[in-house]
């Protein structure tokens, strides 16, 4: 069973950074798009960055400028580096690969188990 594995959440005062990772053992890594979501208290789940299996990045218009996704196709891994951080970036963050070369073995999308981001001074 094959399970995305998120590191880098934690604490951060208002207009501070982390960076979070995703690493994804056991998966065509390049044949996946690979995305990050957020799930603040109370609200649905939200797309935050997608960066597709060829390295196309998109954000959702509340991250833009602040937040830049990455991928190793190497290391099996998407990063997320978030700057300038508010607190209604307050949230779980989830690792999702969804595939896109359908003849790869695999299955076909996978999660993480989340991360906690908190912003507050």
């Amino acid at each position: 069973q094959v399970q995305l594995v998120e590191s880098g959440g934690g604490l951060v005062q208002p207009g501070g950074s982390l960076r979070l990772s995703c690493a994804a053992p056991g998966i065509i890594f390049n044949a996946y798009n690979t995305a990050w979501y957020r799930q603040a208290p109370g609200k649905q789940r939200e797309l935050v960055a997608r960066i597709t299996n060829d390295g196309k990045p998109n954000y959702a218009d509340s991250v833009k400028g602040r937040f830049t996704i990455s991928r190793d196709n190497a290391k099996n891994t998407v990063y997320l580096q978030m700057s300038a951080l508010r607190p209604v970036d307050t949230a779980i963050y989830y690792c999702n690969a969804d595939k896109v070369v359908l003849s790869a073995p695999g299955g076909q999308n996978y999660w993480g188990q989340g991360t906690q981001i908190t912003v507050s001074s």
